[in-house]
């Protein structure tokens, strides 16, 4: 059986909720998933995967977390060339222009956004954006 590990960082539980969603969509899939806070998570877990998820949310000026999620990015930045990695996270105000500079950053490393953009919501994700994020589980699992 395949994993699936989805990597978050989450400040008021939405993006949590959010990477939860995902590892339903992977287990209805019939693959196994590691959710992980990212203080939890090894960068060399990820090196050896297909695919995998990433979850943060939009904070201060609609960039990653800084303390612990951007570290764990720029440790990823140089070795996810060929990777599908799918992104989520949720914010309370802006565009998303955080979700717009992390695809491309994605892009930027050789490795592929999957369903070519990452999935944001607004405050608590829906039904139908958890629908969408089980659907993400689901390709993911596919893809490990």
């Amino acid at each position: 059986m395949s994993t699936v590990n989805i990597v978050y960082w989450s400040g008021t539980g939405n993006t949590e909720a959010m990477a939860n969603a995902v590892a339903e969509g992977v287990t209805a899939a019939g693959a196994e998933a590691n959710v992980i806070f990212v203080s939890d998570a090894s960068v060399d877990a990820l090196k050896d995967v297909k695919a995998f998820a990433l979850g943060c949310p939009s904070m201060g000026e609609e960039n990653l977390e800084e303390a612990e999620m951007e570290p764990f990015m720029e440790a990823l930045d140089g070795v996810i060339s060929g990777k599908q990695v799918g992104l989520f996270g949720s914010y309370g105000w802006g565009n998303q222009e955080w979700m717009r500079d992390w695809e491309e950053r994605i892009t930027n490393d050789g490795a592929t956004v999957v369903n070519g953009e990452g999935i944001a919501f607004l405050g608590e994700p829906d039904d139908a954006t958890n629908d969408e994020l089980k659907a993400l589980g689901s390709a993911l699992a596919g893809l490990a």
